[in-house]
């Protein structure tokens, strides 16, 4: 069993789970997380990490497949004989659409992926973290917003995160994990193009009161800062990272 502490980053290939990713191993955390295809994107990662003296494990899955899931915390148990927080990052936005625009099946691989997908991973967790642990999922200013007329599936999956986020920190807290969620707002990550708007940043940060759209690291410090000791008595809390937004 490895003597420093364990973090399991879903979707840490990329974006603000790579950033999570990073800034753990810099600050001595050893660092499992799971990507889902892009397999250099992923390797970036892992030789960044490993770079800042971290032990890596990376793990090709799909959070919406439970049997994936279990899979890869059975790989984390044989790796590192431990785990002592997790940060639920993985997502998929769908497609940009009105409400009317979006058939059904983008709405059950949103919710499947963002809900479903997260609540496999804390169940898997909550088995394995110790007295002290911590879980922090990575949800959205959208469960605010709404995302009317690009994607209303994907703010409704982020308003069920936050509800799930604070009645499991009061489920949690009997066993002492604490549960608290960061919810970014306008991120200068690949989510925006993959989603067809490539310009979305640009465009809505003049509504930003800090004047910009922030980094995947500006989110990475206060998730960082969520599983440390400083913050150890804070949980259920939705934590805004939108530059006043």
């Amino acid at each position: 069993m490895t003597k420093r502490r364990v973090l399991l980053v879903t979707g840490g290939g990329r974006g603000i789970g790579a950033a999570v990713v990073r800034l753990a191993a810099a600050r001595g955390w050893d660092v499992a997380f799971t990507y889902a295809g892009n397999r250099a994107r992923a390797a970036e990662t892992e030789a960044a990490a490993v770079a800042a003296g971290a032990s890596v494990l990376a793990l090709q899955a799909d959070v919406a497949d439970p049997a994936a899931v279990a899979a890869s915390f059975a790989a984390i148990d044989a790796r590192f004989g431990r785990l002592d927080a997790l940060v639920n990052n993985a997502g998929v936005t769908g497609p940009k659409g009105t409400l009317a625009e979006t058939p059904e099946a983008v709405w059950e691989l949103v919710l499947r992926t963002n809900v479903i997908g997260l609540v496999t991973c804390c169940k898997e967790a909550l088995k394995r973290l110790p007295q002290g642990g911590a879980i922090v999922n990575v949800s959205s200013r959208a469960s605010v917003f709404g995302g009317p007329g690009e994607w209303i599936h994907y703010a409704a999956s982020k308003g069920a995160v936050d509800t799930l986020t604070i009645g499991l920190s009061k489920e949690a807290a009997a066993q002492g994990v604490r549960v608290n969620a960061v919810n970014p707002g306008l991120i200068e990550t690949e989510l925006h193009a993959a989603a067809g708007m490539p310009d979305r940043v640009a465009r809505m940060s003049v509504g930003v009161p800090l004047g910009r759209g922030g980094s995947a690291e500006e989110v990475a410090e206060p998730v960082l800062w969520l599983l440390s000791d400083a913050a150890s008595y804070i949980t259920g809390a939705l934590v805004p990272v939108g530059g006043g937004r």
